[in-house]
């Protein structure tokens, strides 16, 4: 009985939640991803070809809100993106959208980001896009590369613009 006390006693949390932003920074990120994901949508509107996808706005939370964080760096949002979805359409035509199918693309994407050291939360979802849409091998260049590389361009020139902002911490 003490083993199932102590589980759910984790689930508890033991410290508060961290102050939200200064209004500055929320200014920016606002601005920021505002730019980036109307940037992307117009390049998908000038070729014709889908530049843009669901999960870049939770990239633009990471790229724009929280621009120091690991997981919002350069080689993240491309790498993740780029393997997650290289991941989803493997296991789209190996196995199929079945249930157990979305579940292993999902699971694999997190331990080959992981692997890779490209961990960025939004693209755990590009393996369900690809399998959900029956994507196509051409839809890792145009929407997830260029979509992404757009992105990290949009967050290297909005993010320096700040003087309290430096973007990325790192490339490699």
């Amino acid at each position: 009985m003490d083993g199932v006390a102590t589980y759910f006693n984790k689930m508890r949390g033991d410290i508060s939640s961290p102050p939200r932003p200064a209004l500055k920074h929320m200014i920016w990120s606002l601005l920021g991803g505002a730019i980036a994901i109307a940037v992307i949508a117009a390049m998908t509107k000038a070729t014709g070809r889908p530049w843009l996808m669901a999960p870049f706005g939770a990239s633009c939370v990471l790229a724009f809100g929280l621009p120091d964080a690991p997981l919002a760096q350069p080689r993240n949002i491309v790498g993740g993106h780029l393997l997650s979805a290289l991941v989803g359409l493997v296991c789209l035509n190996l196995f199929g959208a079945d249930w157990w199918s979305m579940g292993l693309a999902v699971g694999l994407a997190i331990a080959s980001m992981q692997l890779t050291g490209t961990t960025h939360p939004p693209a755990g979802a590009n393996p369900l896009l690809a399998m959900t849409g029956a994507l196509s091998w051409s839809n890792l260049f145009t929407p997830v590369l260029a979509g992404s590389l757009t992105l990290v361009i949009c967050a290297l020139l909005f993010n320096n613009l700040a003087a309290g902002r430096r973007y990325p911490r790192y490339w490699l």
